[in-house]
């Protein structure tokens, strides 16, 4: 039986509001989410877009991104960042990534001629990785897929790194074809 999308969207804000408030060594219930949306705006009544909260009021000190899959939540943040900081993270499956027309909708001309110069059984892991990329580049611009993502190459981004998730499964196992990457910039 699979896992109620509901439930698991609800389990990653609490597993990332517990995160952050771990960060900062506050109780998680003196938050009040505060999201931020190019579009839309920030504060408490916005529930999309890049992860924020306010703490007793004011917004609280931290650069947060937050990635969900397969039942995982992956949380990056940035503890007293400096003005302008932004962070973002992804988490992939590599099947998610494997169907037809993929690469022409997601990846550039010089990334698919890099993944078409792999090994066939190499293809699957480095198209998740590329695509992890995109989106850890992309929620950290705040950008989002208002950015056709066959117009960003990650190949060799400064400030985008690919992040070994068995280091920071605390020695669980993850499902495999997990892939994840974090961008960290200032503006």
């Amino acid at each position: 039986m699979a896992p109620d999308p509901g439930l698991e969207f609800l389990a990653a804000r609490l597993a990332q509001q517990d995160f952050a408030a771990t960060l900062l060594g506050v109780p998680a219930s003196r938050f009040q989410a505060a999201y931020s949306c190019p579009d839309c705006g920030s504060g408490p009544d916005i529930a999309h877009g890049r992860p924020g909260y306010l703490l007793d009021g004011g917004p609280a000190p931290l650069a947060l991104s937050a990635s969900r899959r397969s039942g995982w939540v992956l949380c990056a943040a940035v503890v007293h960042p400096e003005p302008g900081l932004r962070v973002g993270v992804d988490l992939e499956n590599a099947a998610g990534t494997e169907f037809a027309g993929f690469d022409d909708v997601a990846l550039t001309r010089q990334e698919r001629q890099h993944l078409g110069a792999l090994e066939p059984g190499q293809r699957p892991h480095e198209r998740a990785r590329l695509w992890a990329r995109k989106e850890a580049w992309l929620k950290m611009t705040g950008e989002g897929l208002r950015v056709s993502p066959d117009s960003l190459d990650v190949l060799d981004s400064p400030g985008l790194w690919d992040l070994a998730l068995p280091d920071c499964a605390e020695g669980r196992e993850l499902p495999v074809g997990l892939v994840a990457a974090l961008a960290v910039m200032s503006r």
